[in-house]
Parts: structure tokens; C-alpha cells; sequence
């Protein structure tokens, strides 16, 4: 298994609130552990928010004791997100802070992922496809018919989110199995890279014969060139899946 996470600034914001983390060693009882968080809030309580849920929440990992891998996740983001909330009610500076949140464990042929908020997952078999769902006001109209998705009124509101960690006590979080084949990559990002890019363009650089690490820099620089109106935080994934049974 190879990976690799890069988090660029963009072009427009002065500070960058993405925060990711790529792990192909074992972490705690995991077998490896990839994390994007997308921080908002005033002045650095969005960067505060995004480092903090993820460095305390492969904190917690290290030393938790189930072995099964969406209870793990579900009890690490759930303490996690307690802790960041008392965070934004202890000090001012930190008040109406949130964090997105996307996680993925990968064993064997399967990926585990735990999703809040509006940074994406997706595994590339040729074709792009989301796995996770958006946590937004817009995805939520669409879904009761009453919003057509790429709309004037969609691209607007778009980033309006409905969940995000640290805003509340308690935490709804979305969870998802996937079934791995030879050749997939997985792209986790946040909205700074898929308000960016057209999943054509995404499509064509992952599947590209630039090496892993190439790839993501040329996702963050099309980002970029293609306006960079916010941070882009992406972690790039080969699995690898079959490899070691063919050697």
C-alpha cells in the first residue's frame, strides 16, 4: 500500500484550515488510518479545529483497546468531538468553531469509512465515484426534490454544511464499506479540491502514469490554477489490492 496527503493554502484564504494525516502502518489496532479535516471558524479556530480533532483522535487510537474497526472509529470521532465542543465553550476565542471530518481503514480488501460533513471520499476504478455523502444544505434539498444538483442556487449555497464536528455534544456520523479491486485508488479531499475540479479532471490525473505523489501535487496545482478560492487538502491512496498475494 502506498499514500501520500499534501495540503496547499489556495490562492485566496490567508490561513490554511485543512488539516490531513496518511498512516500505512498500523495505528493502535488498525491496520493503517487516512484522515482530511476542513476547520472553520474565525481567525485560527478553524485550523485549531481541524489539527485538533485529527492529532487527538489518532491519540485515542493508539491506545484503544476494540479491534473491530467502525466501533473503533465511532467511540475515537464521538470522544473526540465532546472534547472539541468543551474546547469552543471554555474559551472565547475558539466559540462556534467546527471541524469537517472524513476517516478511511483499509484491511484486506475492504475500506472502513467514517464521514461528517462535506470533505469527500472516492474510489476510482477508471471512473470516479463518491462514496461519501455530503452533509450540506444543498444535498439535503436535492434529496427531497427540491433542489436541482449544479444550479445557480446550488453552486450559492453550497457550502453551507449541516454537520461538522465539535458544534454540538453529540455527533451523527455516517459510516460505509467498500469492496476494494486490483487498480482501485481512493481520493480523500476537501471542498477545495472538489469545488475546483470537474470529475473529468480528477479522473484523468489519478488515472495518469505520473507516479502517486505527482499525481496529488497536479491535483492541487489544477485546483489552484483553476481559481484556488479555498484550502485544498487531499490524501491519494493505492491500495495495492492483490499485489502481495501475487508475488
Amino acid at each position: 500500500m502506498r499514500a501520500c496527503a499534501m495540503t496547499d493554502i489556495g490562492r485566496v484564504r490567508t490561513a490554511n484550515q485543512d488539516y490531513v494525516y496518511a498512516s500505512t502502518n498500523s495505528v493502535g489496532m488498525l491496520p493503517n488510518l487516512f484522515l482530511v479535516a476542513d476547520g472553520m471558524g474565525g481567525h485560527k479556530a478553524g485550523d485549531y479545529a481541524s489539527r485538533y480533532i485529527s492529532e487527538h483522535l489518532v491519540e485515542h487510537l493508539k491506545q484503544a483497546g476494540n479491534s473491530e474497526i467502525i466501533p473503533l472509529l465511532r467511540e475515537g470521532i464521538e470522544k473526540v468531538n465532546k472534547m472539541l465542543y468543551q474546547e469552543s465553550r471554555d474559551r472565547a476565542e475558539l466559540n462556534g468553531m467546527g471541524t469537517t471530518l472524513v476517516a478511511a481503514v483499509i484491511e484486506d480488501s475492504t475500506m472502513y469509512v467514517a464521514n461528517v460533513g462535506d470533505s469527500r471520499l472516492y474510489q476510482i476504478r477508471n471512473k470516479l465515484k463518491q462514496i461519501t455523502r455530503d452533509h450540506s444544505y444543498v444535498e439535503e434539498l436535492v434529496s427531497l426534490g427540491q433542489m436541482e444538483r449544479g444550479s445557480r442556487d446550488y453552486r450559492e449555497k453550497k457550502n453551507i454544511i449541516t454537520r461538522a464536528v465539535g458544534t454540538e455534544d453529540k455527533l451523527d456520523i455516517d459510516f460505509f464499506e467498500v469492496s476494494l479491486e486490483p487498480g482501485d485508488y481512493i481520493l480523500m479531499c476537501s471542498d477545495g479540491l472538489s469545488n475546483m475540479l470537474e470529475d473529468a479532471e480528477m479522473e484523468e490525473i489519478i488515472c495518469s502514469e505520473l507516479e502517486l505523489g505527482e499525481k496529488a501535487e497536479k491535483l492541487i496545482t489544477v485546483a489552484n490554477d483553476n481559481g484556488g478560492k479555498d484550502n485544498i487538502g487531499v490524501v491519494l491512496i493505492n491500495p495495492e489490492i492483490g499485489k502481495e498475494e501475487s508475488l
